[in-house]
């Protein structure tokens, strides 16, 4: 991976607000808007901004099942001032609304204490086939993928 795209998503994970826009991260790295969107797409298989709003996805999702906030609150947290749009983006990354997907997390938590399970949860995708699980794998490599490369720089 291009060591420019991996100083970006690094950026872009200590900033996950999202309070640099894509001109400040391409300048970051020397480069234009367009020719760090084309690196980006090549290395990661999907432009920024999608990433970006990934990492805000997963970041609610954290929220939502390990605080009290409100919604509102959490889509403020995640860089989103438009509790609708990140009502909308949240649903079509994980077939849940925020509220559901809090209420679906918490029930199954009760579920499990009460019935001893190991904490192995299997996710219904509720007839979105594959994608939300897909993007989240995606994620997940790319952030391995960076780990290991960043961890090998440091102990070099």
């Amino acid at each position: 991976m291009d060591k420019r795209v991996e100083k970006i998503i690094a950026m872009m994970r200590e900033d996950v607000r999202g309070e640099l826009s894509l001109a400040e991260l391409a300048q970051s790295v020397n480069l234009s808007v367009w020719r760090l969107s084309h690196i980006f797409k090549s290395d990661v298989g999907m432009p920024p901004i999608r990433y970006l709003r990934l990492l805000r996805m997963e970041r609610a999702k954290n929220l939502l099942e390990s605080s009290f906030l409100s919604v509102k609150e959490i889509a403020f947290q995640v860089g989103l001032n438009d509790e609708s749009h990140f009502v909308r983006d949240f649903k079509s990354t994980y077939g849940f609304s925020p509220a559901l997907y809090r209420l679906h997390f918490k029930n199954n938590s009760a579920a499990e204490e009460h019935n001893g399970s190991n904490g192995n949860r299997t996710t219904n995708n509720n007839g979105n086939g594959d994608q939300p699980g897909k993007l989240r794998q995606r994620l997940i490599q790319i952030s391995l993928d960076t780990f290991r490369t960043t961890s090998r720089v440091a102990g070099e």
